[in-house]
């Protein structure tokens, strides 16, 4: 019986840290991530979004929007503060950064932040469907299902997904076009060999804020899930290392 993932929480130290998950992913891809922040002694918070981890790909469509994601990640934020942190940054995978993005638009009170391979700024080719469609049916396949059932439970996908990619690229818009009222640090990381998303899309989100205000790594031969491949280990100290410049100020 596999496991399903679960949210993950490591409380540590008195400076929080959220990690919001890719599209079709889940909190799995930000364990490595965060048991090395845990290890310097910052506590971690890393919930699953709505649909996502149930078993069924199909749940993403059914219970996930845009509008839900947000929802999530407030109450992610929500949840931190409740338990008493008031030093918390935000970052997120691929669609976990858009989400990112927006919390640090819409709460001034986080310290910082940023994305790891997302496309905030949306331009190029994205093979976001192609990949969704192979993970569910991966997920179909392991699952046992027979083959009518597997090919009418894609077919069924395939007819939606489009307009949950068409919701998502909305909201990436959006807060492309409001990038200004982001006032904290910004992180942003990309592989170069990103076979997701188009390789320039943390340039192209570097470019739309201040030079001062960023803090943008590019890894060589790294593809998009930058929290899991070869570039983890470099991802990692890269973001250790701007998080001890945004929470530096607020230490006594």
């Amino acid at each position: 019986m596999i496991r399903k993932p679960t949210p993950l929480f490591f409380e540590q130290g008195p400076q929080a840290v959220i990690l919001l998950h890719a599209y079709s992913g889940s909190s799995n891809d930000m364990r490595l991530l965060a048991r090395r922040l845990q290890s310097e002694n910052y506590t971690v918070l890393a919930p699953i979004f709505s649909g996502h981890a149930t078993g069924d790909p199909a749940d993403i469509l059914r219970q996930g929007s845009p509008q839900q994601w947000w929802q999530d990640t407030q109450t992610a934020i929500a949840n931190l503060r409740q338990r008493g942190y008031q030093q918390i940054a935000i970052f997120g995978l691929s669609l976990g950064g858009l989400f990112a993005t927006r919390a640090l638009m819409a709460d001034p009170e986080l310290q910082g932040g940023g994305t790891i391979a997302s496309p905030v700024i949306f331009r190029g080719q994205t093979n976001v469907p192609a990949a969704f469609m192979q993970m569910a049916q991966a997920a179909y396949q392991s699952q046992g299902l027979s083959t009518d059932e597997q090919t009418k439970r894609l077919a069924w996908l395939k007819e939606r997904l489009p307009a949950q990619l068409t919701a998502i690229q909305a909201f990436a818009d959006t807060t492309a076009t409001h990038l200004e009222r982001v006032k904290q640090p910004v992180f942003i990381a990309q592989g170069d060999a990103d076979q997701m998303i188009d390789p320039r899309s943390g340039q192209w989100l570097a470019d739309a804020y201040p030079s001062e205000q960023i803090d943008f790594h590019e890894y060589a031969g790294a593809g998009h899930v930058l929290t899991v491949n070869a570039a983890h280990h470099a991802l990692e100290t890269d973001i250790l290392a701007f998080l001890q410049t945004i929470f530096k100020n607020n230490e006594e």
